[in-house]
């Protein structure tokens, strides 16, 4: 029996790494020199923030995106912490609000100037005062508007809701005491309504953000977490940590059954912590070792054995920690499709790295950029309060393209079979396109007249409502786009969904041959016995 290598298709089995040139770098950077184990940066389109080494209390730097070069050692800096600044994370909604807390057992919330910070700023907009010790984390809610939480070591995780008079906030909207030590990570799945943190004491757990219940919790003594990470809509969970001979190791999780890993995997017998990076929208995982000079990067997918190892970066430079650029500052004319920022301490230097895949034409490429989450909340404080859950407003990266749309998550329904039933209700027109797809896939393709309409007839009169389950798009009864401008949103959806479509179909092709050839091979070995 001839033995042949079974190949994996994916479009992301050549992306590559390509660092910023020296002018592109932000070089006399005073980087922290804090052992604490987070990112110590942030990024938005507009600013990169990364928390420095200041005498006196504690102080995070705001610089221009494109403040590239050379640092002026006097630049004005953020500083109104009485101790050393721990976390930094700027606001998803807002490019120029940005939170940070302390050693001075304080959260802070700053406005930045649209120009960048022109002098120090030593007043905050906000100040949460609540946490009785140092506290070290804080997470935005990805979904809801003015909701922050906030971690400590007193081992507490507070809720907060920014929109309220008060400078001085003292009451958190809840405190969740369900850990047992510090906690190390936060992580929200896609629409907010679970949260994931990893603890000192090894375990995960994953509790409900608006209630304070423990809904899962590790007991795993096969691995010990130190950071963990929700999968966007896979319903599961990624955590990094070591092993019992201290090798570190990543492992998955059922989000529903945390008993023990779904898959785990050793890397090395290095010691840094190591940080996972996870694009929903490509499904590419990121591993970065601090003090590492690689990055390894994976593509996860739902089925076994889930986790796919493409190739790793390399560079002689070891990072003490990462910011990322949200996907709406990528540069899609390049093909980049993550973009990280390294802090290199030994040098002072922050160098960009951009991955990229590789792609002859400099058009825009629909197949790697799918509609992903917007900067636009989906629900107030008092909504999300209130018990309502809400996936984040959608966009698409097209250049000159204002398309977003509200996602509706937990339908549970096969992206097929949701784009088939529910515009076949809605869009007649694309129906046919749909069925004509699925007839050609099973060789017996039938020849369908172009539709005189995508749209609905001027004379309906039900009200317009469109959502994104999933990614997919779902619409009701449409009503026809009054501007030229709607009209062109309504064809970009409608590509988007016919693209969606093409691409699962793809996915199943690639699945059937590997079934197929996985009987064919114990067919022969059956045969051989």
């Amino acid at each position: 029996m001839t033995w042949r290598p079974q190949y994996r298709s994916s479009k992301y089995r050549h992306v590559f790494g390509k660092p910023a040139t020296k002018e592109n770098c932000y070089d006399g950077v005073p980087i922290t020199r804090s052992v604490h184990d987070n990112h110590l940066c942030t990024v938005n389109p507009r600013f990169i923030a990364v928390i420095t080494e200041c005498a006196g209390g504690g102080a995070f730097l705001v610089l221009s995106i494109n403040h590239t070069g050379k640092v002026d050692p006097h630049h004005p800096k953020v500083s109104g912490h009485r101790g050393n600044v721990l976390d930094i994370k700027w606001n998803p909604f807002n490019d120029f609000c940005i939170a940070s807390c302390s050693e001075d057992t304080t959260v802070k919330i700053w406005d930045i100037h649209e120009h960048g910070v022109l002098k120090n700023i030593t007043v905050p907009r906000k100040e949460l005062q609540g946490h009785s010790r140092r506290v070290g984390l804080i997470e935005w809610h990805p979904t809801a508007e003015n909701i922050i939480f906030s971690t400590g070591y007193d081992y507490q995780v507070m809720v907060w809701k920014l929109d309220v008079p008060e400078q001085v906030i003292k009451n958190p909207v809840r405190s969740i005491s369900v850990h047992s030590d510090v906690v190390l990570s936060m992580s929200f799945n896609t629409d907010g309504s679970r949260l994931a943190t990893s603890c000192k004491d090894k375990k995960i757990r994953v509790i409900d953000p608006r209630t304070g219940t423990l809904l899962q919790e590790t007991n795993c003594k096969s691995h010990k977490a130190s950071k963990v990470l929700f999968l966007g809509n896979l319903k599961m969970l990624l955590s990094t940590g070591s092993s019992r001979w201290n090798h570190r190791q990543i492992a998955l999780w059922d989000q529903e059954d945390l008993s023990q890993p779904s898959y785990s995997e050793d890397l090395d017998g290095s010691s840094g912590v190591l940080f996972p990076f996870y694009d929903p929208d490509t499904h590419m995982l990121y591993i970065a070792g601090k003090g590492d000079g690689n990055i390894r990067y994976y593509e996860i997918s739902p089925e076994k054995p889930y986790v796919h190892y493409l190739t790793e970066y390399r560079s002689l430079l070891p990072q003490k920690g990462m910011g990322v650029m949200p996907k709406r500052g990528l540069d899609v004319c390049s093909c980049e499709i993550f973009r990280f920022y390294k802090l290199v301490t030994i040098k002072s230097l922050i160098e960009p790295l951009s991955m990229i895949v590789p792609r002859r034409s400099e058009a825009y490429q629909d197949d790697i950029y799918p509609m992903t989450a917007g900067n636009k909340p989906s629900m107030t404080a008092d909504e999300w309060i209130g018990g309502l859950d809400k996936g984040p407003v959608m966009m698409s990266l097209r250049p000159g393209s204002k398309l977003d749309s509200y996602v509706e998550l937990g339908s549970g329904k096969d992206p097929t079979d949701s784009m088939e039933t529910q515009h076949s209700r809605s869009r007649p027109g694309l129906s046919l396109l749909i069925q004509e797809r699925l007839d050609a896939k099973e060789g017996n393709a039938r020849k369908v007249s172009p539709p005189t309409s995508l749209l609905p007839s001027t004379d309906e009169k039900s009200s317009s409502t469109t959502y994104v389950s999933n990614g997919q798009l779902d619409s009701t009864h449409c009503s026809p786009p009054k501007t030229e401008n709607e009209l062109r949103q309504m064809f970009y959806k409608q590509q988007e969904e016919i693209r969606r479509l093409k691409e699962h179909l793809n996915q199943k092709d690639v699945r059937i041959k590997q079934l197929e050839l996985e009987i064919k091979n114990v067919r022969n070995s059956q045969a051989n016995l």
